[in-house]
């Protein structure tokens, strides 16, 4: 569920970056790039709470 949030933050914030350079405001590149920025750490705090998973080739190499 916090990938999709995360997912559709990302894409909230892409559109708000393009739109906001076709319409040259600043602000909202801001807020498009803060939206990003925030779905970035929302996937990294889910990955870094996440209990091993034994099928994740990832928590093998850590091992």
């Amino acid at each position: 569920m916090r990938h999709l949030a995360a997912a559709l933050l990302l894409a909230l914030g892409a559109a708000a970056l393009v739109f906001g350079e076709a319409d040259d405001s600043p602000g909202l590149q801001g807020i498009g790039l803060l939206l990003g920025i925030t779905a970035v750490v929302l996937v990294t705090r889910a990955r870094l709470k996440r209990p091993d998973d034994p099928a994740d080739p990832v928590s093998e190499e850590a091992r």
